[in-house]
């Protein structure tokens, strides 16, 4: 598995074992909202604040998505979904991992919503590509959400700790989580899953203070880094934001560091 180790460093910094990826795969979901327009200035922001690994769709790299900015990971999602559809959480496969090898991605992720109404039919498409992925010795990021009827509060840890086993169950390499809230119960989810555990970064938040908290807080619990999309490609300076949370994830930068650094004051 030589192969894996290999890509797995391109995604994960090799000393600190974690990793800040920007997911930017929301055209197919939402459209082409904010920060998503001209996707090779944001994607170099992005690479240039020290991110590890980008997510994005199979038709960004076909056309074209770096300019002449830093080196950054590629992770090629594999599923979606639109908020026109009766069922926006019925996530299906649009890319296979074969495409997404030949268009030279480090990784690739799939999306699972746990308790939706085509739960089972997620699950089927996770197990059959984690079994390709490992033929291929290509790492696999699963991102594990909760949502369905039965499902009350998505955030409460005692689903998303499930939900974050499925994934690493069921073959994953990195499992990407809602955050539960607190450093307490997301220590929960991190204790019950033996693969990386990152946090997704949700809807854009108000303030610069509760991305630093949330991810300190994931920190705090034991886990392995973040995924965070909007806030961080929507940010009035998204290399600056990347580079804040980089210094948390890696160098253990406090919150207070790293927003004396948003505010101009540090560097």
């Amino acid at each position: 598995m030589i192969g894996k180790q290999i890509r797995l460093e391109r995604i994960m910094d090799r000393n600190s074992r974690k990793t800040v990826i920007v997911p930017m795969d929301h055209g197919i979901t939402l459209g082409p909202i904010q920060g998503l327009i001209d996707m090779k200035k944001t994607v170099d922001q992005i690479a240039a604040g020290g991110a590890n690994a980008i997510i994005i769709h199979k038709g960004i790299v076909e056309s074209g998505h770096r300019g002449r900015g830093s080196d950054v990971g590629l992770i090629i999602h594999l599923s979606g979904s639109t908020v026109l559809s009766p069922d926006p959480n019925a996530k299906v496969l649009v890319c296979t991992v074969e495409e997404a090898i030949r268009l030279g991605a480090d990784a690739v992720s799939i999306h699972v919503n746990i308790g939706s109404d085509d739960e089972k039919a997620m699950l089927k498409d996770l197990g059959s590509v984690a079994k390709v992925t490992r033929d291929w010795g290509m790492p696999l990021v699963a991102m594990m959400y909760t949502r369905g009827p039965k499902v009350e509060n998505e955030y409460d840890a005692k689903v998303v700790k499930h939900a974050a086993r499925i994934g690493a169950e069921l073959g994953a390499d990195i499992v990407k989580v809602a955050y539960t809230g607190t450093s307490e119960s997301f220590s929960q989810v991190v204790e019950g899953c033996f693969v990386p555990v990152v946090i997704a970064g949700g809807e854009k938040m108000e303030t610069d203070r509760q991305v630093m908290e949330m991810v300190k807080g994931s920190l705090d619990a034991g886990g392995s880094g973040v995924s965070i999309g909007r806030n961080a490609f929507q940010h009035r300076e998204p290399k600056r934001l990347v580079w804040a949370i980089s210094q948390m994830v890696h160098h253990n930068w406090s919150v207070d560091q790293a927003l004396q650094y948003l505010e101009g004051k540090d560097g």
